[in-house]
């Protein structure tokens, strides 16, 4: 694995938050902006539904979707809490109108004696390939590893688990976006401050590099960024930081 020291995201600034008051009026004025009760944000919704009523877990969390050339596919992490070694990682794929059962199609075994919970899965569609499925396996975020699977059958089969290079986590828990010749994986450590990196990937996951961390996580202390492209080689991150903010930085190389 090769280290970049570029940094190529600098300028971290804040997000203003505004909360709104608990009520119901038709519309009502903050600052001489009107706000709408209707949520017409709700008319782009084309569908709001359950992907699974019953299922043989007690708890899901950090739902992943993509969409493949058969229909839509999504992943979650599934067992009785998060932690617990026995958490998976489980599959879901949308054909004629339905969601299929959920099945399990990555856990934390290790070898005979060593079992760890599955954390955060991430599919990626590689355009005219495979469905890449990044997850986590460990006892906890600062001893998780990072782990891959494929399918070339766009989710109803997966090959044999891969782990990644050492220190290369993929993506952490928002989608990958490929920019000219790579794979951009947005990802973060929690071990030493909160710390923002990418890990990048020429091939799809066979070969691997590192940029950052783009920040010291004393500073500012932010994770799971999300890539947001804005054309033109412009590239925007919004993270999840301790400073009671949304943080973003920018990268326009």
């Amino acid at each position: 694995m090769k280290h970049s020291s570029g940094a190529v995201f600098r300028c971290f600034f804040l997000v203003v938050i505004v909360l709104l008051p608990a009520v119901s009026p038709t519309a009502w004025s903050l600052g001489g902006v009107l706000f709408a009760a209707e949520k017409p944000w709700r008319q782009g919704i084309l569908v709001d539904e359950f992907i699974f009523k019953v299922a043989p877990f007690p708890e899901s969390h950090a739902a992943t979707l993509a969409e493949t050339p058969d229909g839509l596919v999504a992943a979650w992490f599934g067992g009785l809490k998060e932690r617990h070694e026995k958490v998976c990682i489980y599959v879901s794929r949308r054909l004629n109108g339905a969601w299929t059962e959920p099945i399990k199609v990555a856990d934390g075994v290790l070898n005979d004696s060593t079992r760890y919970a599955c954390w955060n899965p991430v599919l990626y569609q590689v355009p005219g390939g495979d469905l890449l499925l990044f997850y986590k396996i460990g006892p906890n975020v600062a001893g998780w590893t990072g782990w891959m699977k494929t399918s070339s059958d766009h989710g109803l089969t997966w090959s044999a688990p891969q782990a990644l290079p050492e220190g290369v986590l993929g993506p952490i828990k928002n989608k990958p976006v490929q920019v000219g010749a790579s794979l951009f994986c947005p990802s973060s450590t929690e071990s030493r401050g909160w710390r923002v990196h990418f890990d990048l990937t020429p091939d799809n996951g066979k070969t691997w590099s590192k940029l950052g961390p783009i920040n010291d996580g004393k500073t500012w202390n932010v994770i799971q960024p999300s890539i947001l492209h804005h054309g033109n080689g412009r590239l925007q991150i919004l993270c999840r930081s301790r400073n009671r903010v949304l943080a973003t930085a920018w990268s326009e190389d």
